[in-house]
């Protein structure tokens, strides 16, 4: 695959040589898996930047991503929402004493260690949740409305595809 000077893709034929058919068919695939990959990562990063820039969230992605966690897992110890969120403890410790300064989680005795705490969303974290997540679904719905009727169908289309790539392997 290749950008042409509009910027739309198209393929490149590979030279043989004296490389046999199979080997070419699959050299072609992986270089247009390869592209493709590339593209979509590309198109992705730079749609959740600009939605991210966009939005204005007040607070921060790690905080945001950390209330997600605990909203999808909770309720969860430090150590456990530090190794979700891929971050040191210290640094989540951080996260979420700036969280329970705002109100948005509430940290609750763990039943099954005296000396733990577990983490849970609050009503105040959950209504953050809510206003980001609204707030940028119509940030996402205004790009679409700038879209025909048949690029908005073709990402219908895609939508199955595209959610296929959020199972992890095991």
């Amino acid at each position: 695959m290749s950008t042409r000077p509009d910027g739309t893709w198209h393929h490149v034929p590979m030279t043989t040589g004296s490389v046999a058919p199979d080997d070419v068919d699959t050299a072609v695939a992986t270089e247009e898996q390869t592209a493709l990959a590339a593209r979509l990562r590309l198109v992705v990063g730079r749609l959740h930047r600009r939605i991210r820039i966009d939005g204005r969230e007040s607070i921060p992605p790690l905080q945001l991503s950390a209330l997600v966690t605990v909203e999808e897992h909770g309720p969860l110890r430090l150590s456990e929402l530090a190794r979700r969120e891929a971050v040191t403890a210290p640094t989540m410790s951080r996260v979420l004493a700036s969280l329970d300064e705002q109100g948005l989680v509430i940290r609750t005795p763990d039943p099954n260690d005296a000396r733990g705490v577990q983490i849970v969303l609050s009503d105040a974290g959950a209504e953050v949740l809510r206003e980001v997540r609204s707030h940028r679904t119509a940030l996402v719905a205004r790009r679409l409305a700038r879209l025909d009727a048949e690029e908005r169908r073709r990402i219908v289309d895609a939508l199955p595809a595209l959610e296929a790539l959020l199972v992890d392997d095991d």
